[in-house]
C-alpha cells in the first residue's frame, strides 16, 4: 500500500509526462500540417518516386501520431486506475505490479507474467 505523499509524487510525475505526451502531440500535429501544406502545394513535376516517398512519409507521421495518442491513452488510464486505487495491481491476475516494472513503466496495467502470456497470443 502507498502513502499518501507516494501517491501524490506518483500523480503529479504520471500527470507531468500526460502534459509532455500532449505537448508533444501538438507539437508533431502541427508539424504534420505544414508539411502536408508543402506537400500539396509542391506536387508539380513529382513522378511515381516522388509520389511514393510522400506516401510514406505521410504514412510515417500517421504512425508516430497514433504511437503518440495511444501513450496519452495509458498515461491517463494510469493516473484513473490511481485515482480509484488501482493502480500497481495487474488487471488480468490481480497480483501486484512489481515496483521495478512501474519504474521502468508507469502506465503498466499487467504483472511481467499476464504481460509474456498476452504478448505469446
Amino acid at each position: 500500500m502507498r502513502t499518501e505523499s507516494e501517491q501524490a509524487e506518483l500523480r503529479a510525475a504520471l500527470k507531468e509526462r500526460l502534459d509532455e505526451l500532449v505537448d508533444e502531440q501538438q507539437r508533431y500535429t502541427d508539424s504534420i500540417a505544414a508539411a502536408q501544406r508543402e506537400r500539396l502545394s509542391d506536387t508539380a513535376g513529382d513522378d511515381q518516386i516522388d509520389s511514393g516517398s510522400k506516401t510514406v512519409e505521410h504514412e510515417h507521421e500517421v504512425a508516430v501520431a497514433g504511437a503518440i495518442s495511444e501513450r496519452i491513452r495509458q498515461v491517463s488510464h494510469a493516473l484513473e486506475r490511481l485515482d480509484v486505487g488501482e493502480y500497481g495491481f495487474c488487471e488480468k491476475c490481480g497480483n501486484p505490479i512489481p515496483a521495478a516494472r512501474l519504474a521502468a513503466f508507469p502506465s503498466a496495467t499487467l504483472c511481467v507474467s499476464c504481460k509474456q502470456l498476452e504478448e505469446r497470443r
